[in-house]
């Protein structure tokens, strides 16, 4: 089998003449150190996600770790953050679920193109209460809340065909309702940071990055060699 060989890249594409990028250079000029929660600073960053990010600004992926050891990670979606961490919801019984319940401990990175910003998170995870759990299922739209019921996520499935019955079924079911019993095994998980570091593009690679350490709100930070 002949092998692929990604040629050296000559250069980072030229994007100065590009509008959004010197819209972005401006904010990307002002200084990233003149906040001191972590919090406060993502909610700017993503408040300018939300404005700017074609796809998705609330994406995140989500590293686990699997009873072997071995890393695991795929894209989640941010449902909300605070001072207490940051919030996704799944089914526990899938890969991750699983995972997390084995080893409470998570990684998540946000990677916003068009900004041209990133950022990291280390941290633990802990359940969110029932609570928490049930006023987001239902929020959802009905169709989302049936698909959830109905995916037995992670597992081997025998045809499209099949998924498809069972979501038929359901829809039969709660046809006059607009919410329907949240699954036991759907629910969210909060990551509560150790560490929460934001990076930002600058030219020729020497980027911005800053780390804050810390937990309950003692947060430390320093700056980062790029």
């Amino acid at each position: 089998m002949s092998k692929s060989v990604i040629p050296p890249t000559p250069g980072r594409k030229d994007y100065t003449e590009d509008a959004l990028y010197r819209i972005q250079a401006e904010k990307n000029a002002e200084p990233i150190f003149h906040r001191d929660d972590p919090f406060i600073l993502f909610g700017e960053w993503m408040a300018d996600a939300r404005n700017l990010e074609v796809n998705d600004s609330n994406a995140m992926a989500l590293a686990t770790v699997d009873p072997s050891g071995d890393p695991d990670v795929r894209m989640v979606l941010l449902k909300s953050f605070d001072e207490r961490g940051f919030v996704f919801y799944t089914n526990n019984e899938s890969e991750k679920g699983k995972q997390l319940y084995h080893n409470q401990t998570a990684a998540l990175c946000f990677h916003w193109k068009s900004l041209r910003r990133q950022v990291r998170v280390r941290g633990s995870a802990v359940p969110v209460s029932e609570a928490e759990s049930d006023a987001y299922f239902h929020s959802r739209a009905i169709g989302s809340q049936i698909g959830a019921a109905a995916s037995d996520q992670s597992r081997p499935l025998e045809s499209r065909e099949f998924l498809e019955s069972r979501i038929r079924d359901l829809e039969h079911q709660h046809k006059d309702e607009t919410v329907i019993p949240r699954p036991p095994h759907w629910g969210g998980w909060r990551v509560i940071p150790d560490s929460i570091e934001f990076w930002r593009d600058r030219p020729f690679r020497l980027h911005d990055r800053m780390l804050f350490s810390g937990k309950d709100g003692a947060w430390q930070k320093s700056r980062l060699f790029p």
